[in-house]
């Protein structure tokens, strides 16, 4: 099978391993970026697997909650570079967009970009009309629409890291405390019980061959690989977190304390998952001399 190099860049990028390594793993997994990560994991090859999520796009997040915490909108709005998402016209159109988006009750985004915003246009007209304005391109990426029979409150660190979380009662004080931990501590659920089976299967066959490396005893392998699981679910979920603003008390007992519990929350971070290009201006100059040689 060939492998291009523009596979074994994206692998090498993600990873920080070699090329040849980075080539052989892809060709195991006939080009699956995903399941050559996996794979790499598995062996220990890989230096790097948390640059995965590396953010790479630019943007903004806003958040929006009604006056009774009852409903409340999360939307994630990309530019190309910082200094368009720092601007005031791409700020105001990321804002209002969320403001319709809670008013109206959207539930897909085909349905917010319809949405007439205050100068008589639709979202997705405005949109246009800001990308000619600009001259670069601009993205509604992502948003989730949230209801609750308990409390919403929500939490933005420097535009880039948003989170809507939603209590089962009302606690400003505890809402703010839970938003800013999730935004710190990036859960993946709330509670061990919520991770889901094949995430958690998966995770363990990692563990498994990991443990298997080490050449021990199979009883020592299994103690090494329920050890490990235990503490990825620790890490993944909101409850057993250590609290940020006491580490001595895990995220549970603070919410105990306060009778109260996280039913559900959605941390969003700009660009996450999003690879963008990074150009290496030296590496490029040297290129057009050798090529001019």
């Amino acid at each position: 099978m060939s492998i291009s190099a523009e596979q074994v860049r994206q692998l090498r990028e993600r990873t920080g391993a070699g090329l040849m390594e980075c080539k052989k793993f892809l060709m195991e997994s006939h080009g699956d970026i995903e399941k050559a990560i996996e794979n790499m994991r598995k062996t220990g090859a890989t230096k790097a697997a948390k640059k995965e999520g590396r953010i790479t796009a630019e943007g903004v997040i806003m958040i929006r909650i009604s006056e009774d915490g009852k409903r409340g909108v999360i939307l994630e709005v990309n530019s190309e570079t910082d200094f368009v998402a720092r601007g005031d016209d791409f700020k105001a159109f990321a804002k209002e967009t969320a403001e319709a988006a809670l008013n109206q009750k959207a539930r897909d985004m085909e349905a917010l970009k319809q949405q007439t915003l205050s100068a008589g246009h639709s979202v997705e007209e405005v949109r246009q009309q800001l990308v000619a304005k600009i001259g670069e391109n601009i993205h509604l990426r992502r948003f989730e629409y949230l209801e609750t029979e308990g409390t919403l409150y929500g939490y933005v660190h420097g535009d880039r890291i948003g989170v809507l979380a939603a209590l089962s009662h009302s606690n400003e004080t505890l809402g703010k405390d839970m938003a800013m931990h999730i935004a710190a501590s990036n859960p993946l659920v709330t509670t061990p019980d919520k991770v889901p089976a094949t995430l958690l299967d998966k995770e363990r066959e990692i563990y498994i061959a990991q443990a298997k490396e080490s050449g021990k005893p199979q009883a020592i392998i299994e103690k090494m690989v329920e050890g490990n699981v235990r503490k990825y679910l620790e890490q993944v979920s909101l409850s057993e977190q250590p609290f940020i603003k006491d580490p001595n008390k895990k995220v549970g007992n603070i919410l105990s304390e306060g009778k109260n519990q996280v039913v559900t929350f959605v941390r969003y971070e700009v660009g996450e998952g999003i690879e963008k290009q990074v150009q290496n201006f030296a590496e490029e100059v040297m290129a057009q001399v050798r090529g001019s040689e």
